[in-house]
C-alpha cells in the first residue's frame, strides 16, 4: 500500500463506520436499564452475531486493494473497515534503514503478527482498535499517528501473508486469494513503487529478483490452498466479486435493520456521501464546513423523502412538440421542525418545495426523557397535508415519538408522516418503529448504538450547537 493516498481516499479509509444500514451492536454500547428502549434492544441483540471476516491475499500488486475497494462499495449498506497488513510492518533501526535495500519485506517476519492479530480479535469483539500508520520512504512506524478504527458489520483484512499464520486464517469467515498474472503484478510493483513510494527502477527490479519473487514462491503462493475463493484477473473480475458481494449480504441479512422495518429507508451511500460525514463528524471541523458538508447531506436526505411522496400521473408537450408522460409532485404538504436542531433542515426543504409551510414543536428533552411539549406551531390545516418531520439526529427516539403523538392528535394520518433525519442510532429505530410502523423514517447512516449518557456513538455530538456556533 502506498504511504500517502489522495485526500478523498484518505477521508474514504478513515472512515469506519458503512457504508450504512447495517447494524452491530456489542455490550459496551448498549444503553443502562433506565433506557426507555433497552426491552426492545435485548429482544434484537440475542439475533446479532460477530462481525464477518474477509482476507484477502495474493502476490505484489495482485489487484487486492482493487478487490477490496469493490467489495467495501458493494456493501453499501452496511459497516466495512479495510485493516491492511502493511500497517503492521516491523519499524527498521537506523542501522538496518541505511541498508534498507537488503532488507526483506516481503518475509513473514517482517510483520508484527502478534499486534495484528490483537487487533482483529479485538475488532471482532466489538472494540476500537488504533491501527498502526507505517512510513514506507522511512521504513518505521508514524510515531505520533495512528488510524481509529471502530467495530463493524465486516472486517476485511488485506495482505501479501494473511493467510501465512493459522491464528489469523482461524478469525476469518471467508479467504480470498487475488490471483494475477506474474507479468502484471511485476509491471504495476514498479508503477507504484516509482511514482508512489519515489524509488527508482532498477532498485525495484533487484529488490523483486532478491526478496519478492522468492518469498512469493515460498510463502505466498503456497497460502493460496487455504483460499475459499480464488479471483483470477482481480478487479477486472466482476462475476467473482458480485458472487462474494451477494454471499456477505446473506450472511449478514439479519443484522440490516431495513428487513426488520420496511418503513426505514437509508439513502444508498457513495463515497462522496462517507466523505462528507466523515468531515461532519470530525470534532476539528471549522463551524463554515461543518454547516456547509451538513447542508449538502439535508438536501440529500430531503430529496430522498420527498421521493415517498404520492404523485400523479399527468402528460406535458415539450419544446419539440412532443408529448412527455410523467408524474406532478404531491401539493399538500408541511414541514414540521423539532426545535431547534430541526430548524437547520429548513432551509433545504424550502430550496426543494417552493413555498412550502412549516411548523414548529418544541419538546424538553432533558429531566422528563424528551416526552415534555413545550411549544407548538402548527398550520391550521395540517390534517390534510403530507407532514415531513424535522430533526436531524434520531437518538432514543423519545422527541420523536412525541412529535408524532401530536401530529396524530391533529389529524395527521400515520402514514403521512415522513420522519428525516442525518443519522438514527438502533435504539431510536426500535423505539418509532415498534410504535409508529407506518411512519416512514429517512436517513443517510445508522450509527452503532447510544452510550450509557444517551448521546449516539460515534455520532456527531451536538448537532444544534455546532451548526448555530453555540458551542463555543
Amino acid at each position: 500500500m502506498p504511504e500517502k493516498t489522495t485526500s478523498i481516499d484518505y477521508v474514504m479509509e478513515a472512515a469506519s463506520g458503512p457504508h450504512f444500514s447495517g447494524l452491530h451492536l456489542n455490550a459496551r454500547f448498549l444503553p443502562s436499564s433506565r433506557s426507555p428502549s433497552s426491552s426492545l434492544l435485548a429482544d434484537s441483540a440475542s439475533a446479532l452475531k460477530q462481525p464477518f471476516v474477509i482476507g484477502v491475499s495474493g502476490g505484489t500488486a495482485s489487484g487486492k486493494t482493487t478487490v477490496c475497494d469493490m467489495i467495501i462499495q458493494q456493501l453499501h449498506d452496511h459497516r466495512v473497515v479495510l485493516v491492511n497488513q502493511d500497517s503492521f510492518y516491523r519499524g527498521l533501526t537506523a542501522e538496518e534503514s541505511e541498508r534498507a535495500h537488503e532488507y526483506n519485506f516481503d518475509h513473514p517476519d517482517a510483520f508484527d503478527t502478534e499486534q495484528m492479530l490483537e487487533c482483529v480479535e479485538k475488532l471482532k469483539q466489538g472494540n476500537p482498535v488504533h491501527l498502526p500508520i507505517y512510513d514506507f520512504k522511512n521504513h518505521r512506524r508514524c510515531s505520533e499517528s495512528f488510524r481509529q478504527v471502530n467495530a463493524s458489520d465486516v472486517i476485511i483484512l488485506e495482505g501479501i501473508l494473511v493467510f501465512h499464520d493459522q491464528r489469523v486464517r482461524d478469525l476469518m469467515n471467508m479467504k480470498i486469494f487475488v490471483d494475477t498474472d506474474a507479468d502484471v503484478r511485476l509491471a504495476r510493483r514498479i508503477r507504484r513503487d516509482t511514482v508512489e513510494r519515489g524509488r527508482d527502477v532498477n532498485s525495484v527490479l533487484e529488490q523483486y529478483a532478491k526478496f519478492v519473487k522468492p518469498a512469493f514462491d515460498d510463502f505466498v503462493l503456497p497460502s493460496k490452498k487455504y483460499a475459499d475463493v480464488i479471483i483470477p484477473r482481480g478487479g477486472d473480475n466482476h462475476v467473482a466479486i458480485d458472487l462474494i458481494v451477494q454471499h456477505i449480504r446473506t450472511k449478514l441479512g439479519q443484522h440490516d435493520l431495513c428487513k426488520i422495518y420496511p418503513n426505514i429507508y437509508v439513502i444508498q451511500t457513495t463515497f462522496q456521501i462517507r466523505g462528507m460525514h466523515t468531515l461532519i463528524r470530525d470534532r476539528e471541523i471549522s463551524k463554515h464546513d461543518f454547516v456547509f458538508y451538513s447542508d449538502r447531506l439535508i438536501r440529500l436526505v430531503v430529496e430522498h423523502g420527498l421521493g415517498h411522496l404520492p404523485f400523479t400521473e399527468m402528460q406535458v408537450v415539450t419544446p419539440t412538440g412532443s408529448v412527455y408522460s410523467g408524474v406532478d409532485f404531491c401539493k399538500k404538504l408541511c414541514g414540521v421542525s423539532i426545535v431547534r436542531s430541526g430548524e437547520s433542515m429548513e432551509n433545504a426543504l424550502r430550496a426543494c418545495c417552493k413555498g412550502i409551510k412549516i411548523g414548529k414543536i418544541l419538546i424538553h428533552r432533558d429531566g422528563d426523557n424528551g416526552q415534555q411539549l413545550i411549544y407548538e406551531k402548527l398550520p391550521k390545516d395540517i390534517s390534510e397535508r403530507h407532514v415531513l418531520l424535522l430533526d436531524p439526529v434520531l437518538a432514543t427516539g423519545n422527541s420523536a415519538n412525541q412529535a408524532i403523538e401530536l401530529l396524530i392528535q391533529k389529524g395527521v394520518p400515520e402514514s403521512y408522516i415522513i420522519f428525516l433525519n442525518l443519522i438514527s442510532a438502533p435504539e431510536g429505530i426500535h423505539c418509532v418503529s415498534k410504535r409508529f410502523p407506518s411512519v416512514k423514517i429517512v436517513t443517510s447512516e445508522i450509527d452503532v448504538a447510544l452510550n450509557e449518557e444517551y448521546r449516539v456513538i460515534p455520532g456527531l455530538g451536538e448537532f444544534g450547537d455546532r451548526y448555530f456556533g453555540t458551542d463555543d
